[in-house]
């Protein structure tokens, strides 16, 4: 009983860090999912990882507290970095709406909660499904159960967020990701607006057309029929983004852990 006692205290800490987790990463922090599935899956993915970890007593005193602090924030900006990186899809989206005029029909997205471009979701779901088929959600509970490794429950993980390397890095990381949904946005919003240089050439040329009338139902067909083209590319570039959360994921590991470029 002494040893369920002492051992109760760090399996809550455990349970803080991966339930913060579940709460803003990808896939798991879905909305479809229900929240039954994933109390009890961050419950058994607990017990699991505290299982597998050294016994460690953890004393429930007045520090108790900062360290439940402590494991929540790790447990979020491990969630919030790769949650980041998926709404990439969705600003490349809204840059090619804005190209296409559907900036003004966006949609309810289900997993997230709120209004989503049309481009955008269609490529969110097609970056899910292969996220999916890559068991990515298998890589991101192997990231979180091994982030005790480097990461442990007597870490000071709140004096490096402290010191600086935490927000930069997490300023760096979304600098990135801005520029990855430029690039994905960057072939549809030029071959657009070489659309609209035509339009307003042939405008000029014969002043009777009537460009907004026709402009925007040719700019709808030039950026899907463009888009439907491009679709096959999309499986690479999505590679790349992938790549790019999970190494983003072992460099916080390492700024966490105090060892940046050891993970």
């Amino acid at each position: 009983m002494d040893v369920v006692l002492l051992s109760f205290g760090g399996f809550l800490l455990v349970l803080c860090r991966i339930t913060a987790f579940f709460v803003v990463v990808p896939v798991f922090s879905s909305r479809n999912v229900p929240n039954r599935f994933k109390i009890g899956l961050a419950f058994f993915v607990t017990l699991i990882t505290f299982a597998a970890m050294e016994f460690q007593p953890v004393p429930m005193d007045g520090l108790y507290v900062l360290s439940i602090l402590k494991e929540i924030l790790v447990g979020l900006v491990l969630g919030f970095t790769a949650y980041m990186f998926f709404t990439v899809v969705q600003i490349a989206g809204s840059f090619v709406d804005m190209q296409l005029g559907l900036a003004m029909a966006n949609v309810i997205d289900p997993v997230t909660g709120v209004a989503s471009p049309i481009v955008g979701n269609l490529k969110y779901v097609v970056a899910m499904l292969l996220f999916l088929s890559y068991n990515g959600h298998h890589y991101l509970l192997q990231a979180i159960m091994e982030s005790y490794q480097l990461v442990p429950l007597d870490y000071e993980a709140l004096s490096v967020a402290y010191d600086g390397p935490l927000s930069e890095f997490l300023v760096r990381t979304f600098v990135t990701t801005f520029a990855i949904a430029l690039k994905m946005a960057l072939p549809l919003m030029v071959a657009l607006f070489l659309a609209d240089v035509g339009l307003g050439l042939l405008t000029r040329a014969a002043p009777q057309f009537n460009v907004f009338v026709v402009g925007i139902p040719v700019k709808i067909l030039v950026g899907f029929a463009l888009l439907a083209i491009l679709m096959p590319g999309l499986v690479s570039v999505f590679d790349l983004l992938f790549n790019s959360l999970f190494q983003s994921l072992r460099e916080l590991l390492g700024i966490l852990g105090g060892t940046p470029g050891s993970v």
